[in-house]
């Protein structure tokens, strides 16, 4: 059986909203790459070193990053020998694989969110503009409806409005927020969110932080500092530190992660607007040539469109409408 027909009996034949959310929200990237793909398919009768030039250039233009690239066009011949296929539209298939392959493949990355037993602390870091305060309010959702207690730290003082931001959505999503004066130390606020977190049984606790790159150094300090006052209060926290990146911004979203990942320890991606983009292969390249995994992306503005990254839905949102067509 195909690796399209496992899809396709995994996907299609039930009602899966997380799958059906990948769908429409990679629907750009799809029109833009499968159609691609598809037409490359159409124009070659033989697999040979033409068809995987041209496939090379698809998947560079869709963000999926040079490197990353390199090593799947290398793989899919290695494959294409293996099995001897000699019709392109085969290819296809395989390729699919292989992009979940480079999910799954590495043992040591762990895509999934660290959860403590007692109560779990999320940093969330990223520059401005990408997202980051209506990612803390979406997962606010998502463990406040999953029966979760929930505390949100407003701890970046220094954006103007960004305290307020962050109340609009805990307000809407009915979480508290633990804030100071614009200004403050975001140190200072931690401390107090941790407390306030201990003594209300709370069981996620959610942290804003500045977002400013015009300084390395001081962005460097400032995190150290936020991460010194929670893990002094709570040995081992923070349980994540989550990158939120905005997808549409390609390329210049893997320069802030491997600049982030210069400065603190990032366990794992937000990836949001991944519905807004054709280019959804950036996914594959900072996993890939960083080592972080995606953790959630972005597939809408509605409160449940955060998803949790799953390699084969990501596939399946990809190549949807070949799927669907699979002859059994």
């Amino acid at each position: 059986m195909s690796f399209f027909k496992k899809l396709k009996e995994k996907f299609t034949a039930t009602t899966d909203q997380a799958s059906e959310k990948f769908k429409e929200g990679l629907t750009k990237t799809r029109d833009s790459f499968a159609s691609k793909v598809n037409n490359l398919v159409a124009r070659y009768r033989k697999v040979d070193e033409d068809f995987f030039e041209e496939l090379e250039e698809i998947l560079i233009g869709a963000d999926v990053g040079f490197n990353t690239v390199m090593e799947l066009i290398d793989e899919l011949k290695m494959e294409v020998k293996r099995r001897n296929i000699q019709d392109t539209r085969d290819v296809q298939a395989v390729i699919s694989e292989k992009l979940v392959d480079i999910y799954r493949n590495d043992e040591e990355i762990d895509a999934t969110l660290s959860m403590n037993n007692e109560l779990t602390v999320i940093l969330f870091v990223g520059v401005n503009g990408v997202g980051k305060t209506t990612t803390i309010g979406k997962l606010a959702h998502k463990f406040n409806s999953e029966g979760k207690k929930v505390l949100l730290a407003a701890g970046d003082t220094f954006r103007a409005g960004a305290i307020e931001q962050l109340e609009v959505w805990g307000e809407r999503v009915g979480v508290d927020v633990v804030k100071q004066t614009a200004g403050s130390d975001p140190a200072a606020v931690m401390f107090d969110a941790v407390q306030a977190a201990k003594s209300r049984n709370v069981d996620v606790l959610l942290c804003d932080t500045a977002g400013r790159l015009q300084n390395k150094v001081n962005l460097m300090k400032e995190l150290e500092k936020v991460k010194k006052v929670i893990e002094r209060e709570i040995p081992g926290a923070p349980h994540e530190v989550l990158l939120v990146l905005d997808a549409t911004t390609g390329q210049n979203a893997l320069v802030q992660a491997k600049m982030f990942k210069e400065v603190t320890d990032v366990s794992g991606i937000v990836l949001t607007k991944l519905d807004g983009t054709a280019k959804g292969g950036i996914v594959l390249a900072i996993k890939n040539e960083l080592g972080i995994p995606v953790k959630f992306v972005g597939l809408g503005e509605k409160m449940d469109d955060l998803q949790e990254f799953d390699a084969e839905k990501y596939v399946y949102g990809l190549f949807a409408d070949i799927i669907e067509k699979e002859e059994e």
